[in-house]
């Protein structure tokens, strides 16, 4: 079965795109494929669907040569083992706020004695039958894994602990979030969120932890803006709009056009 890792996307030496797929429809991962993107997050916190709508949109994922990366609703590990089990290539798990729980999560991620991560030889990530388990597992190891989202006043706290959990396969800043949790309303310019982001980057240097930025603005022009300040801090992969957010502002541009 033809799968791209995460792992691969973040080892290239350019720069990486990615978004958020908040709707339930494989035509959407049809087009985010052919666009060029290199991977899509399957958002199931934040979009309006479950395991059994993610595992589709992997499915769509491995059609167009992107890597499949799933956002768990919660820090829960039982989800983190169905989306691997599905096909994910790595799970996203939002509100991280300490080292403990990166820890936990990366565990969630990994099979005995390494990890908790329930053992099943017949899941789709497997071919449906695992008939050789031991390389089965080595090749989960190597190929997937946890991302941190730390968008959390707490997160930032321990920050420097987060980034040096081992077996965490990159951490993801979540600078809207992290702008609500500080106070700031969603301003996630604000010198102060801009400190703390920059903290973030300092720490995930200091660990050798790659970095995904997030890109908000649907504007060409803006994007390029938002992307040259986090490239200017080393950053090179980075996750764009949502196809929500692509979608509306390509509608509103055309009413705006036409109307």
């Amino acid at each position: 079965m033809a799968r791209r890792s995460f792992r691969e996307v973040l080892a290239q030496e350019r720069v990486t795109l990615g978004t958020w797929s908040q709707i339930a429809s494989e035509e959407v991962i049809d087009m985010v494929g052919g666009a060029g993107f290199d991977f899509s997050i399957i958002d199931c916190e934040h979009g309006a669907f479950g395991i059994e709508t993610a595992e589709r949109l992997i499915r769509a994922c491995d059609a167009n040569g992107l890597a499949p990366t799933v956002r768990a609703p919660f820090a829960d590990p039982v989800f983190i083992g169905r989306a691997l089990d599905a096909g994910a290539s790595a799970v996203i798990v939002p509100g991280i706020a300490t080292a403990a729980q990166a820890a936990a999560m990366v565990a969630a991620g990994r099979f005995a004695p390494e990890g908790s991560r329930g053992a099943c030889p017949c899941v789709r990530a497997g071919g449906h039958f695992i008939t050789d388990w031991r390389g089965y597992v080595g090749l989960q190891r190597a190929e997937t894994g946890v991302i941190a989202l730390v968008e959390t006043a707490q997160g930032l706290a321990d920050i420097e602990g987060i980034c040096r959990t081992e077996g965490l396969l990159a951490l993801l800043i979540g600078p809207f979030d992290l702008s609500v949790s500080l106070g700031f309303a969603g301003d996630y310019l604000h010198p102060e969120v801009q400190k703390a982001i920059d903290r973030m980057l300092e720490a995930a240097r200091a660990a050798g932890l790659p970095v995904i930025a997030p890109v908000f603005n649907p504007d060409a022009a803006e994007a390029r803006k938002q992307q040259a300040r986090w490239a200017e801090k080393g950053v090179r992969c980075f996750v764009v709009g949502t196809d929500k957010i692509i979608m509306a502002n390509a509608l509103r541009s055309y009413c705006k056009a036409l109307l």
